[in-house]
């Protein structure tokens, strides 16, 4: 049964605000580029064809830049339970950086950004913005996910 009044105070909303998820790795093989561009069916060369590749402003191949959804990625809990039995993703906001290449090493980590409460048409919603931030090998960003959760 979805909550009907109030539940997230301001204190449940500090303890909650930077609460990271243990890193989660991702090594980038050439091959599950390969299979991630058909799968999608993106012909592009840029991450089909290493030597077509390797002939462009890139230098080689690269990954899509979708491919990043497929490296894990662990949800951060808030630190006190939430009594919502049901969870929607309201979607996401993407910044890239730096391409993905076969051989990158890829860490993630998701960290509460943002949480907020409103009630609609089903009741009480808790809305969770999480920034999940994509890091290569060589310690630089290649890309951030801003991610929107509802629990109601």
């Amino acid at each position: 049964m979805a909550e009907t009044g109030p539940f997230l105070t301001e204190e449940k909303r500090t303890q909650a605000i930077g609460v990271e998820s243990p890193p989660q790795v991702l090594e980038v093989e050439k091959g599950a580029i390969i299979r991630f561009a058909q799968a999608i069916g993106d012909p592009n060369p840029l991450w089909n064809d290493e030597g077509e590749a390797r002939q462009s402003a890139a230098g080689g191949m690269v990954a899509p830049p979708t491919f990043l959804r497929s490296a894990p990625v662990v949800r951060p809990d808030p630190p006190f339970p939430m009594p919502f039995e049901r969870m929607l993703d309201a979607g996401s906001d993407w910044e890239y950086f730096e391409p993905v290449r076969p051989g990158d090493v890829i860490t993630t980590v998701a960290r509460i950004e943002n949480m907020s409460e409103r009630t609609g048409r089903l009741g009480l919603m808790v809305f969770t913005v999480l920034k999940i931030t994509y890091t290569n090998q060589f310690g630089r960003v290649v890309a951030t996910q801003l991610s929107t959760l509802i629990r109601y």
